[in-house]
């Protein structure tokens, strides 16, 4: 399963994510849940580095599938309207019933 941690501060701001894990979905190759994942992921990474000049810690580990990255301080809009998007496409995945059981989200207060 993949496991998502969207970090957010005490007036409920997105202050970025942890995705780690594979979906075991489906064969390597074959897992529609984890390239659905990762696609939005890696947009949303590539998003925040194109468009925005916010500052941020990011840190990668492709063996355990891992993404995490944790801003400075609040994001500007523009970051936390793709951080919002990004929530938005996960969560609607955990809320589909095909796939709730490849994919957990859960938020933390940081």
């Amino acid at each position: 399963m993949t496991k998502v941690t969207i970090f957010q501060n005490a007036s409920g701001r997105n202050m970025g994510f942890e995705v780690f894990d594979h979906s075991g979905y489906a064969e390597a190759g074959e897992d529609i849940v984890c390239a659905a994942i990762s696609m939005l992921v890696i947009n949303t990474v590539n998003s925040l580095e194109r468009f925005t000049e916010d500052s941020y810690e990011a840190d990668v580990d492709e063996d355990s599938a891992r993404v995490r990255i944790l801003f400075d301080e609040e994001p500007s809009h523009d970051a936390e309207l793709l951080l919002k998007s990004l929530v938005s496409g996960l969560t609607d995945m955990q809320d589909e019933e095909s796939y709730k059981d490849f994919i957990d989200v859960v938020f933390v207060e940081v």
